[in-house]
C-alpha cells in the first residue's frame, strides 16, 4: 500500500511539473527587432530575436526546474565598409539576415534606426527605409540616437561601464558629444539617462565628466590634445562606434519602455544646421587651422631646443 501511494505521489508530482512547464512556455513572447545605421561610411544592420516572459504572470510561474526567465538575444548582423553608397547594400542585407535567420518581415516587432547624429546623407537614407518598412508593415519606429549607441557599445565591450561621454568626428572641426550615465535600477535590467544632449561644439569646450568615464567614439583619435576631456577619461574607447549590434539592444529597451514612434513620425536628429560651409567659412577655417598648425610647430622647435 505504501509502495503504491509513493507511486501516485510521484506521478501526481511529474504531472503539477508538467503543467508548470507548459504554462511557462504559453507565456513566453517573441520579440524581433531589425536595427539599421548608416550615419558613417558603414552600412550596418542587425535582427535581434529574443524570447522573453509576457508578464509579471510569467515570472510568478516559474519555478527552479522551469527555464529561465529570459533567453539571451540571438543577434544576425551585416558590418559592411560602403562609403557613400549605403543606399544600395541596405535592403538586400536586410533580406540576407532575414534568410539566414529563417524570418520573414512580417515577424518583426519594430523597426530601429540611428538617428543622428551623423552624415547627413547617411541619416537620411536610415529613416527612409525604417519609415517605408514600419509603414508597410503596420509596426512602431525606435529612433536611437548614434552617440548613445557609442554608450552601449562601450558597455558591451566592458559591462564595469557605467558613465560615459560620447564624441564623434563632425568634420568641420567639430565634435558630436554626449553624456550619459548607466542607472542600474532603471526599467527590467537597467538602461541609460542623457545628463547631456546631443551637442554640436569644438572640441576645447566639450565638458568632461565630473566623475571617472569612459571617452567613447572616434573624436580624441581625431582632435588629440585639442579633446581635453581625453587626458581626464579613466578609458579611451576608439572602437566604441555607431554599429548596428549596439544599437538593437539599446533598442530593445526602449521598445519595451514603450519609447517608440509612428512610422510617418520618424526623423533624422542632424544637432548641426548645415552640412556644408561656404567658400569664406572654409577659407576661415583652413587659416585658423594653418596658424594653430605654425603655433604648435613653434612650440615644439622650443622645446626641443632648451
Amino acid at each position: 500500500m505504501r509502495r503504491q501511494y509513493a507511486k501516485e505521489c510521484m506521478t501526481h508530482a511529474r504531472a503539477a511539473t508538467a503543467r508548470e512547464r507548459r504554462i511557462t512556455i504559453a507565456l513566453m513572447t517573441e520579440t524581433v527587432l531589425l536595427a539599421l545605421d548608416t550615419s558613417t561610411e558603414y552600412c550596418s544592420v542587425a535582427l535581434l530575436r529574443v524570447a522573453t516572459p509576457a508578464g509579471a504572470a510569467a515570472v510568478a510561474s516559474l519555478t527552479a526546474d522551469a527555464p529561465d526567465a529570459a533567453e539571451e538575444p540571438r543577434v544576425w548582423v551585416r558590418h559592411e565598409a560602403t562609403g557613400a553608397v549605403s543606399s544600395t547594400r541596405l535592403l538586400p542585407a536586410i533580406g540576407e539576415l532575414l534568410a539566414e535567420a529563417g524570418l520573414t518581415l512580417a515577424d518583426c516587432d519594430a523597426i530601429a534606426f540611428g538617428s543622428g547624429p551623423g552624415s547627413f546623407t547617411g541619416l537620411r537614407t536610415a529613416t527612409g527605409v525604417a519609415q517605408g518598412l514600419a509603414f508597410g508593415l503596420d509596426i512602431p519606429v525606435v529612433p536611437v540616437s548614434t552617440l548613445l549607441v557609442c554608450a552601449e557599445s562601450a558597455r558591451l565591450r566592458d559591462p564595469s561601464t557605467v558613465r560615459v561621454l560620447a564624441a564623434l568626428d563632425a568634420r568641420m572641426d567639430e565634435a558630436y558629444w554626449a553624456d550619459y550615465a548607466w542607472d542600474a535600477s532603471a526599467g527590467d535590467s537597467g538602461d541609460w539617462r542623457t545628463l547631456q544632449a546631443a551637442s554640436l561644439d569644438a572640441p576645447e569646450a566639450i565638458v568632461a565628466p565630473d566623475e571617472p568615464f569612459t571617452l567613447a567614439g572616434n573624436a580624441a583619435a581625431a582632435f588629440g590634445s585639442r579633446l581635453a576631456a581625453s587626458a581626464a577619461a579613466r578609458t579611451i574607447d576608439a572602437e566604441a562606434l555607431p554599429h548596428a549590434v549596439p544599437l538593437a539592444h539599446a533598442a530593445l529597451r526602449a521598445f519595451r519602455a514603450g519609447r517608440t514612434v509612428p512610422a510617418d513620425q520618424a526623423a533624422p536628429e542632424y544637432v548641426r544646421n548645415k552640412v556644408a560651409q561656404t567658400t569664406a567659412e572654409r577659407m576661415a577655417a583652413k587659416a585658423e587651422k594653418d596658424a594653430r598648425d605654425t603655433r604648435t610647430a613653434r612650440g615644439d622647435a622650443q622645446e626641443g631646443s632648451r
